[in-house]
C-alpha cells in the first residue's frame, strides 16, 4: 500500500507553531495549490491544502515561511476526528509532512528584491544572515554571474551555424 503526497504551492497565512505538553513542536499551515485546469470563466482555480509538520522541521516552517511564501511538502494523506464543543463529530483531513521544502529566498514573497537572505549553498553563515540551510549567500551567488548571461554558457545555443552530429553520437 502507499500513501504519498507531493504539493508545491504558496501559504495562505502564517504557520501557526505550537508545542505539545511533553514539548514536541507542531505547525500547521495551509498551501493554496494551483489546479492544472481554468474553470469556464477561463480562471484557474487553487486547492487549499492543510499541512501539519513536527519537531525540528516544523520550528524551522515557523521561522522561515511566512504568508505567501512558496513551499514544496513531502508527506502522506491523514484523516482524524474529534467531537467539538457541541459534542459533533469533526472529521479533518491534511497531509502530515515528512519535509518542507523553502522553495525562494528568504523574504522573497513580501519582497521583491528577496532581500539580502541566505538561500543556498554550503559553508558557515555569513554576514548575519538567517539561513535554513546553513551556507553561502544567494545574492553572493548571483553577484558572481552579473556580466554573464545563461546563453553565454549554453554549449547548445543555437549560434546561427548548422550542427554536424551523426547518428552514432545520438544517445537515443
Amino acid at each position: 500500500m502507499m500513501n504519498r503526497v507531493v504539493l508545491v504551492g504558496r501559504l495562505t497565512k502564517d504557520p501557526e507553531l505550537r508545542y505539545t505538553p511533553s514539548g514536541v513542536a507542531v505547525a500547521t499551515f495551509t498551501l493554496a495549490v494551483n489546479r492544472t485546469f481554468t474553470n469556464q470563466q477561463g480562471e484557474r482555480e487553487a486547492d487549499f491544502i492543510n499541512c501539519v509538520v513536527w519537531r525540528r522541521p516544523a520550528e524551522n516552517v515557523a521561522n522561515f515561511l511566512k504568508k505567501g511564501s512558496l513551499a514544496g511538502v513531502d508527506g502522506r494523506l491523514q484523516s482524524r476526528s474529534y467531537e467539538d464543543q457541541t459534542g459533533r463529530r469533526v472529521y479533518v483531513t491534511e497531509v502530515v509532512a515528512d519535509s518542507v521544502q523553502f522553495l525562494e529566498p528568504r523574504g522573497a514573497a513580501g519582497n521583491p528584491s528577496g532581500g539580502n537572505q541566505n538561500f543556498y549553498g554550503g559553508g558557515g553563515n555569513q554576514g548575519g544572515n538567517a539561513n535554513p540551510f546553513g551556507g553561502g549567500s544567494f545574492d553572493q551567488n548571483r553577484n558572481q554571474n552579473q556580466g554573464h548571461t545563461s546563453f553565454d554558457d549554453d554549449p547548445f545555443a543555437n549560434d546561427g551555424q548548422t550542427i554536424d552530429i551523426s547518428d552514432d553520437d545520438l544517445p537515443f
